[in-house]
């Protein structure tokens, strides 16, 4: 199926690694232009290595971090026009209300919703010039039920999910579709680092909590980074123009809710 990607632009933030890093290469895959965004250079160059190996196709680096509103505008100048935003961060740390500081909620805010915002407005008007473009926000099924202990993530990737929702109804006689992507529990850093914490809570080995959210899943296993990918590619292409507005979850049937 030829999804119609070849030459298309497409900036990718959080792309060290993980669910960013697995988007960046599908896409690169299908031909698209790609641009990968990441705090770490050294690990944002490891990751456009292997891209290159297994696609044939070196990506462009773009080294800020999306929490600090100037960095933003770096990030876009470097990747240059962009008609396909996908809009991931890492998430913020574990805990409940009183376990984080005011600081730490404006850091959240900042990493999880604000750098959404702030690179939405840095393309949305080229977008509707040229009467085409995809806005991709990588989420999670919080934003469909909540996760215990991750009150920071809930709270403003739920944010996140109105943000887009209120953008797609304005910009979809653009041609700009706007959607959220819900990863449940796949396999990347994060997770083993909320694994790690989890334990050291419980008494449990890693391990064993890991084990326990594959095993929360009717699919019986956590997910892989490439199948979270493989949907946004599909957001990204010509066939999925009219799928706007939506949040979708890719978590093997964790989420229980009928929509």
């Amino acid at each position: 199926m030829d999804l119609g990607l070849k030459g298309k632009r497409a900036l990718v933030t959080g792309a060290s690694a993980g669910l960013g890093k697995a988007t960046a290469m599908a896409l690169a895959d299908e031909g698209a232009i790609v641009t990968i965004n990441s705090r770490d250079r050294d690990r944002l160059e490891l990751a456009a290595n292997e891209i290159d190996r297994h696609a044939g196709q070196k990506p462009t680096l773009a080294v800020g971090d999306l929490s600090v509103p100037g960095d933003v505008n770096k990030i876009i100048e470097i990747a240059g026009h962009v008609d396909i935003l996908v809009s991931n961060t890492g998430g913020p740390p574990p805990g409940d209300f009183l376990d984080h500081s005011p600081e730490e909620w404006d850091r959240a805010g900042e990493l999880l919703l604000h750098s959404a915002i702030n690179l939405t407005r840095a393309v949305i008007e080229s977008m509707k010039e040229q009467h085409w473009g995809r806005l991709i926000y990588s989420t999670s099924v919080a934003v469909l039920q909540p996760i215990d202990n991750l009150i920071l993530s809930n709270a403003f990737r739920a944010g996140l999910t109105g943000f887009c929702k209120t953008i797609s109804n304005t910009y979809a006689k653009y041609g700009i579709t706007a959607n959220t992507v819900c990863p449940g529990y796949t396999a990347t850093e994060r997770l083993q680092n909320l694994a790690g914490k989890i334990a050291e809570d419980t008494g449990k080995t890693s391990e064993a909590v890991l084990q326990g959210f594959g095993d929360a899943a009717p699919a019986g296993r956590v997910g892989k980074p490439e199948e979270l990918a493989a949907l946004i590619v599909f957001l990204a292409s010509d066939k999925a123009a009219y799928i706007t507005g939506t949040s979708i979850p890719v978590d093997g049937g964790l989420n229980k809710s009928l929509i």
